[in-house]
């Protein structure tokens, strides 16, 4: 009897079903930024003049790189003969430069020791966590305090204790409880989120 008819294939069946790849994963925002900003500095570094390898890059490049970055920022930094010189609103414009901000060097270089240790570099040879650097920010934060007229100073937590009692009806309540609290326990964090977002923008590329 002829069994010819269709049935199952010689090779085991039915085939497996197509399994669609999976798409990669998004980065965040922050691992976003991080890689437009190293792509930024290795870029930079081809431009470079004489020519610079990663390699040979120290502090005082790192230092080189963010007074580079000044051209594109947003915040006015008034100079020491300016009649705004200190004022955190001034009433008018006047021809002081745009500087970076300091809390957006801050991050950045955050990002770029990040990057850098992320792409093989050694802890102990990264330029961007270089003592020079460290003084270079906190000269920037400096200087643009005083142009500015922002205080960076941390506010020291003051201790408030109340003490509540009632009537003599048991030894307990007549001791009352202690209020310990803050009176500005969120004062420095907001002025560091304030500060950090004043340059309204992040580093650009190098086109």
């Amino acid at each position: 009897m002829d069994s010819s008819g269709p049935g199952p294939s010689s090779t085991g069946g039915a085939s497996a079903p197509d399994v669609a790849p999976k798409p990669p994963a998004q980065l965040s925002r922050y691992e976003s930024q991080k890689r437009r900003d190293w792509n930024t500095f290795l870029q930079y570094l081809r431009n470079h003049r004489p020519p610079l390898t990663l390699a040979r890059c120290s502090g005082a490049h790192v230092i080189e790189f963010l007074r580079y970055l000044d051209q594109f920022g947003k915040t006015k930094v008034h100079a020491a003969g300016c009649a705004y010189y200190g004022q955190r609103s001034p009433p008018g414009p006047c021809p002081c430069p745009l500087r970076q901000a300091w809390g957006s060097l801050d991050a950045l270089i955050g990002r770029l020791r990040a990057a850098y240790e992320e792409s093989g570099g050694a802890p102990e040879s990264n330029p961007f966590a270089a003592r020079a650097v460290r003084i270079y920010l906190r000269e920037v934060r400096d200087s643009h305090a005083k142009a500015r007229g922002i205080p960076y100073e941390k506010k020291k937590r003051k201790r408030v204790q109340t003490t509540e009692a009632s009537s003599s009806s048991s030894v307990a309540e007549a001791v009352g409880r202690d209020v310990v609290g803050s009176a500005d326990g969120g004062a420095v964090a907001a002025s560091a989120a304030q500060l950090a977002g004043d340059s309204g923008g992040t580093a650009p590329s190098i086109p």
